[in-house]
């Protein structure tokens, strides 16, 4: 976990040190968010086919866009019972994801978008983990009631639009995949731990 964790530390890290000499020119924007998981697929024993239904989530970004057309950020979300089936305990009495990771991001420049919609393209790398727990964890002890980390990639786009001069809003959508490959649990097909896709809606700030 510890391994997992400090590549994401690293990633966000080697982001903000590309961005610094543009730093003079560049604005923290911070935008908590919230959103749904849908479209999930995963080599973990998800009896309830969670993964593969709609799931609440949300976190927050942190990040230094530039009035050109590059930026870094850090990201974080938090899906919980994600494999439960309409997130309500079931087989399961417990089940989340976390993703935390450090991205580029490139978005149309300032001088472009002006006083309208910025979209942009974001995509990085950073620590992905999934939890599951058992209502009965006799019945399979070895593959229940257990974490597992990954490193895993991100990538999608949105568009930002302010209200005001340090308030607006944003919209995203981005795919996550676990780098970590295992053999699905009922098929034996070897496949992603695990992938979803993520749509978000937030505030952003900017001080």
């Amino acid at each position: 976990m510890r391994v997992h964790s400090g590549v994401a530390r690293a990633v966000i890290v080697g982001l903000l040190l590309v961005l610094y000499p543009h730093a003079a020119d560049a604005d923290w924007l911070f935008a908590p968010f919230i959103g749904s998981a849908f479209a999930g697929s995963t080599a973990l024993p998800d009896l309830e086919q969670g993964a593969s239904s709609t799931q609440l989530i949300f976190g927050g970004s942190a990040g230094l866009w530039t009035r050109g057309i590059f930026g870094v950020e850090g990201d974080f979300s938090y899906a919980p019972r994600f494999f439960e089936s309409d997130n309500q305990a079931g087989l399961f009495t417990n089940s989340n994801v976390f993703t935390l990771g450090g991205n580029v991001v490139i978005a149309t420049p300032l001088s472009v978008t002006r006083e309208s919609l910025r979209p942009y393209i974001v995509g990085g790398l950073g620590w992905m983990h999934a939890s599951i727990d058992e209502v009965t964890p006799t019945v399979l002890p070895e593959l229940l009631g257990r974490a597992r980390n990954s490193v895993a990639m991100n990538f999608g786009g949105g568009a930002i639009g302010f209200l005001a001069p340090d308030v607006g809003v944003r919209f995203e959508v981005r795919h996550f995949r676990s780098l970590e490959r295992d053999e699905e649990f009922l098929t034996g097909e070897t496949q992603s731990l695990l992938s979803f896709w993520r749509v978000t809606v937030g505030v952003v700030i900017s001080p």
